[in-house]
């Protein structure tokens, strides 16, 4: 082995189907896509033996930054225009991200594209129907808006598909250069415009009390971070795509986190887990499908 850095990356302990197929499929992702995405860090092993470590896991290239969650350490705050150097460099990475030709560096054996936004929807549509803990007519109606309103896609990337502000690494002493994108498991290919929604919903709305949850940063909402409509005009002008029906992923990604959270309080509400943080989920699940709906109402 060569003189680089590595750390170790396990799922759960425990036989945990799920979470060991997304812990391998990562690694698999990961060395496909790290020869044409510098910032996907490199993986060199996979142990898929759950009698070694107690859980699936693989060796990945260990890389030094900084990760951005509540708080702004003072490496940046010495920076007097921080805030709009990694709002920036955060879409521009996104950007290079997508601009990968998937079909010349065989990352489109990553997905199926084809699709792909139907099944987003009926997929995520699935999920909130087997863990509801109650009826709720609000959600209903935004899923019969994702599926009545469903645009066409543009032509399919890469897609990260949870690609925020606490899922990078910015380059230490470099606060204009993204060192890491992680979180890789969900990666496929698709619809680019759907982790544009997703990484708009925590951003946009990063101060809404709903969304403080599931490792969702606050700071893009200070003082200097790109608003939504200067992410949404980087983005659209850099990437030449039309961004015309933005809010339709814009709900989807709304809807997404709300399954998300619906998931981790059906497990709360039946004994799977202890955690209080999550008891309250239940509401915060309201609130996000309230403003899913009071942002398909303003999309004409």
């Amino acid at each position: 082995m060569d003189d680089r850095e590595f750390v170790l990356r396990r799922g759960p302990l425990g036989p945990v189907a799920a979470k060991a197929h997304d812990m391998a499929r990562e690694f698999r992702v990961l060395e496909m896509v790290h020869p044409h995405f510098s910032e996907a860090p490199n993986v060199c092993h996979l142990c898929e033996d759950v009698s070694v470590l107690g859980g699936v896991f693989f060796l990945m290239e260990r890389r030094h930054g900084i990760i951005l969650r509540d708080n702004i350490p003072p490496q940046l705050t010495c920076v007097s225009n921080y805030a709009r150097l990694v709002s920036e460099s955060f879409i521009d990475t996104l950007l290079k991200l997508h601009a990968i030709d998937i079909s010349k560096t065989g990352l489109s054996a990553l997905g199926r594209p084809e699709g792909f936004l139907e099944r987003q929807v009926v997929g995520w549509a699935d999920r909130w129907n087997r863990a509801k803990t109650e009826e709720f007519p609000q959600i209903d109606r935004v899923i019969r808006w994702l599926v009545d309103r469903r645009p066409e896609s543009p032509a399919p990337t890469l897609v990260h598909n949870d690609y925020k502000l606490d899922n990078v690494m910015l380059r230490s002493g470099c606060v204009d250069q993204i060192e890491a994108v992680l979180d890789w498991e969900m990666a496929t290919v698709g619809d680019p415009l759907a982790d544009l929604g997703l990484s708009l919903c925590y951003w946009a709305w990063a101060d809404a009390p709903q969304f403080r949850s599931h490792a969702v940063p606050a700071i893009t909402s200070q003082p200097g971070w790109y608003t939504r409509d200067q992410f949404v005009q980087r983005y659209a002008e850099r990437a030449g795509r039309d961004l015309s029906r933005i809010s339709y992923y814009e709900v989807l990604g709304i809807f997404k986190l709300a399954v998300i959270l619906q998931q981790i309080y059906y497990r709360f509400r039946r004994g799977q887990t202890r955690d209080t943080r999550f008891e309250d989920f239940d509401t915060r699940v309201k609130k996000l499908v309230e403003t899913a709906n009071s942002l398909i109402g303003t999309v004409r």
